[in-house]
């Protein structure tokens, strides 16, 4: 299939964007334009996060040019995003990134949506010289390749479901925590699984269930059949939006009681919109809240962003969608501290970022992982997503144990 190219911004508070075709090269040579190239998932199993990931690159872009662009060497530029579509499949994220970088001539990235369309961009970018920020490529294995051009403003997966862990042992004390876990064969889900089992060691629990699950994820009957049979003390899910959709929708048909279930991908799978009661007390792994205290000259709050991209979008920003603001704040600071557009020493200042943003503090090792930002984890409470830790930013006492499906 022929892939779709989308050119960015809209208007501030118009949720469409205007899709442009046949662009040449020439227009991303503009002199007064630093142009971010960009493949996302518009189509594919990843479409919802891929609309998401290009909101919110489009909403940061829109704000720094509207606020005077980015001010390099005395001169000002405004800043354009070239999309494509990746359709989801990281072979043809490789060809689109080698087609932005050799073609299109786009000197610096943005990342695409999920992990494994990361591990196929990264290394063309890397090749190049270019340098790429990511804001949805969370595996730990991105952060073991030895690349210097590649930046990540999301804690990595390995710490998704560190909370809900550390929760299920406080709460259950004086026992061994027994853990189910089930988790899509990706490289995403697979490191979440991967830190899941050193949560567990770390705690002296045991895994009762670990099951993998196939990447088209269609039914989890099966693991919930021993779920219901081995009665854990918590339930651990990582499928994205998809997986955590069925989890739900399943645990309710099937009326599978567990004391503490945790899972990623609440907000994007909408799980208080699409199941309603269903979805209280689920534990939800989070990048980011708008309830939580950072704030940033540009963005402002965490909530003045949510407020800034309900307006514009007409739905509440997932953390996805924030995240990739981040990604391009982060780009406008390394430009201005580098003075320069050269990629090399843009790289540089990238490698030095040590800045408070909307999103949480922004400061990568020498692996190019943020360090400086923890996971937050939500419980669904009353059709709310409740901050419940880690303590310092927790909004709301955690609600445990899960009701039975005949007392909720």
């Amino acid at each position: 299939m022929k892939s779709r190219q989308f050119v960015g911004a809209a208007a501030l508070g118009a949720a469409a964007i205007a899709l442009t075709l046949g662009v040449t090269s020439q227009a991303y040579a503009a002199s007064d334009t630093i142009t971010l190239g960009a493949a996302v998932s518009m189509t594919g199993k990843y479409s919802t996060n891929g609309k998401n990931t290009k909101n919110g690159y489009d909403l940061a872009v829109k704000l720094i040019n509207d606020h005077g662009g980015v001010k390099i060497a005395g001169k000002t530029y405004k800043i354009a995003v070239k999309y494509y579509d990746d359709e989801s499949t990281p072979a043809r994220g490789t060809q689109l990134a080698e087609r932005l970088i050799q073609q299109d001539g786009v000197r610096y990235m943005l990342g695409p949506y999920s992990s494994g369309l990361t591990k196929a961009m990264a290394p063309v970018a890397e090749n190049n010289g270019v340098p790429m920020v990511e804001a949805n490529g969370a595996s730990n294995s991105l952060f073991t390749k030895g690349y210097k051009y590649l930046f990540a403003v999301l804690s990595t997966s390995d710490k998704y479901l560190q909370s809900a862990v550390s929760l299920a042992g406080e709460v259950n004390k004086g026992k061994t925590v027994r853990i189910a876990g089930v988790f899509q064969n990706d490289p995403f889900s697979q490191d979440i699984r991967n830190g899941v089992l050193a949560d567990a060691k770390r705690i002296g629990a045991k895994m009762v269930i670990d099951d993998k699950l196939p990447p088209e994820l269609n039914d989890m009957t099966a693991t919930l059949i021993k779920v219901k049979a081995l009665k854990p003390d918590l339930l651990v899910v990582s499928g994205h939006d998809k997986g955590a959709a069925l989890a739900i929708r399943q645990l309710s048909d099937m009326r599978i009681n567990v004391p503490m279930l945790a899972m990623t991908h609440c907000d994007s799978a909408d799980i208080i919109g699409k199941f309603g009661k269903a979805a209280e007390y689920t534990l939800c792994a989070s990048q980011w809240d708008r309830t939580l205290s950072y704030k940033d000259p540009l963005f402002g709050t965490a909530e003045d962003f949510a407020k800034l991209f309900e307006k514009t979008y007409g739905y509440a920003p997932p953390y996805q969608a924030a995240e990739s603001a981040a990604a391009v704040l982060v780009y406008k600071d390394a430009f201005e501290r580098a003075n320069s557009l050269d990629q090399k020493k843009v790289r540089d200042a990238l490698a030095a970022t040590d800045m408070e943003t909307f999103y949480g503090k922004v400061k990568f090792n020498a692996e190019g992982e943020n360090i400086a930002k923890p996971m937050v984890l939500f419980q669904v409470q009353d059709g709310q997503y409740k901050v419940v830790a880690p303590a310092k930013w927790a909004a709301a006492k955690l609600r445990w144990p899960t009701p039975v499906w005949s007392k909720r």
